[in-house]
């Protein structure tokens, strides 16, 4: 497997709502594995194939984060089919460079997808999987969770990404340097 550039914000492919996938394949195999592996090494609990560059109804969601792979989904074409209740719950985003903010979502949904192996299957999700589900499928619709906070908030965090781009900064770069003070800061003890 490989990993895959993870697009940023204001990157164009994010606003674009993904195709179904009509042929469920090895190369279909091939990407959500890259996906994983892109998913861990960032690290993220989600990642939908538009923020690797392909406009496809496919993502990935891992909450477990002591047990990596042990409540791993590879979810083709999911639809969410039931939301009860709301919860609000501060989110960030891969795509979404030094930004998290408080989104309300539903706090339970039923979501149906198909599998490598062809097969449709259902999840009840609540509390993060739910969450993560629910962002993940943002980003099949073309929509960041940025989308869906004020409009005061979203512009603020918009003119601060026009200014560092205009400052010549890579994202990629900012976004792993970024990550890296905050790896290195969870270490140092308290």
């Amino acid at each position: 497997m490989a990993l895959r550039r993870i697009l940023k914000f204001p990157e164009s492919v994010l606003k674009e709502t993904a195709a179904d996938v009509r042929n469920i394949d090895g190369q279909v195999d091939a990407v959500l594995g890259d996906m994983v592996d892109t998913m861990y090494a960032a690290p993220g609990v989600g990642l939908a194939a538009p923020q690797v560059g392909i406009s496809e109804r496919m993502i990935v969601v891992d909450v477990d984060a002591e047990n990596p792979g042990k409540q791993l989904y590879k979810l083709i074409n999911p639809v969410i089919v039931e939301r009860r209740g709301e919860i609000l719950w501060e989110e960030g985003c891969l795509s979404v460079v030094d930004y998290t903010a408080e989104v309300k979502r539903s706090a339970e949904i039923l979501l149906k997808a198909w599998t490598v192996d062809q097969q449709e299957i259902a999840i009840e999700a609540e509390g993060l999987l739910a969450v993560a589900l629910q962002h993940e499928l943002d980003h099949l619709d073309g929509k960041l969770f940025i989308d869906r906070i004020s409009a005061l908030k979203r512009d603020s965090y918009k003119r601060k990404i026009r200014k560092l781009l205009r400052d010549g900064v890579d994202l990629d770069s900012f976004a792993r340097r970024r990550a890296n003070e905050e790896h290195d800061a969870a270490d140092e003890p308290i």
